[in-house]
């Protein structure tokens, strides 16, 4: 069953670039006592997610902290390499952090993964957002295949 609001967040580990490498990042400890503003795609450098959802993110990252949030954080079914370098080439690395989910753990304890099997992708994280604070699921918004409206950062700031 799909995670709904109220709902904790499943305890899961995910995989940080660092300037030591790859760090694991265990997601208790991570969204523990703090607002989080965190969203899915299905792949990093995809169209979709490099030219409008991660941009969207850092363009209005400042107007998400004015309104409580504490951290930014994306998350998709990609290698910690893939990730950092997504950020790199996107100017992310200061305003988002980026959280692999390599094995796609999160997504399916979440129920929210994707079958991309047709266009070449294998099994995906869904594109969503979520408002999570301490731990637990204060919005959630996931996209019907194809679209992308309610898991923007402009949508999210309409939550805040």
């Amino acid at each position: 069953m799909t995670i709904a609001k109220g709902e904790k967040l499943p305890e899961t580990t995910f995989v940080t670039m660092t300037e030591n490498g790859p760090e694991p990042v265990n997601s208790g400890s991570y969204f523990a006592g703090k607002k989080v503003a965190l969203f899915s795609v299905p792949g990093a450098f995809t169209p979709t997610c490099s030219a409008k959802h991660l941009p969207g993110f850092i363009e209005k990252a400042a107007d998400l902290k004015a309104k409580g949030i504490d951290e930014i954080a994306c998350t998709a079914v990609n290698d910690p390499f893939v990730m950092g370098a997504w950020a790199k080439s996107a100017g992310a690395e200061k305003t988002v952090t980026m959280l692999a989910d390599g094995n796609g753990d999160f997504v399916k304890a979440l129920d929210l993964e994707m079958d991309g099997s047709k266009f070449g992708l294998g099994t995906r994280g869904q594109r969503f957002s979520m408002i999570v604070n301490d731990g637990v699921v204060e919005a959630l918004n996931v996209e019907a295949p194809g679209d992308f409206k309610v898991s923007t950062a402009e949508y999210m700031l309409g939550q805040l």
